[in-house]
């Protein structure tokens, strides 16, 4: 079904698995619409086991992704808000309403300047006492959004 005719959407965004995919993490991802990864992928191969997952599958380079082919950044319009996929969080977002990065390997939900910022954490090495962790992004045309972390540790 075109999405543009969905109620709702549920999106597991990742972030940084530098190559490494959990075996239960596979599992905790089967009720995704869509996964996002937000780089640090470093291996296409990573995609080809996160491809048959989800019925889509979309990402960004991060600063340990060598692929020059791969964009930096994806500009979204879903469910009436702007989204922007980035790896390393800029200081200030212009053009979105929510933004939503990897790099700094810490979980992070804040808005600055009305912009939303979000990230899922890390899966292989999180950063500053944070768990290993990736997020769920459901949106909806009645509910908005709502963004849950997901330790696995």
């Amino acid at each position: 079904m075109p999405l543009t005719h969905r109620n709702s959407l549920r999106v597991a965004v990742l972030a940084d698995t530098h190559d490494r995919i959990p075996p239960r993490l596979l599992e905790l991802l089967a009720s995704a619409d869509e996964i996002w990864h937000l780089g640090d992928i470093c291996s296409p191969g990573v995609l080809d086991i996160l491809r048959p997952v989800a019925s889509r599958l979309r990402w960004v380079r991060g600063n340990c992704d060598p692929f020059s082919d791969w964009p930096e950044s994806l500009d979204l319009e879903l469910f009436n808000l702007r989204i922007r996929l980035v790896h390393a969080p800029p200081r200030r977002a212009e053009g979105c309403d929510l933004l939503l990065h990897g790099h700094t390997h810490v979980p992070r939900d804040e808005v600055l300047s009305g912009v939303r910022f979000l990230n899922p954490g890390c899966i292989t090495r999180p950063n500053q006492g944070a768990p290993r962790s990736f997020a769920w992004l459901e949106l909806s045309g009645n509910q908005g959004l709502t963004w849950t972390l997901v330790r696995l540790d």
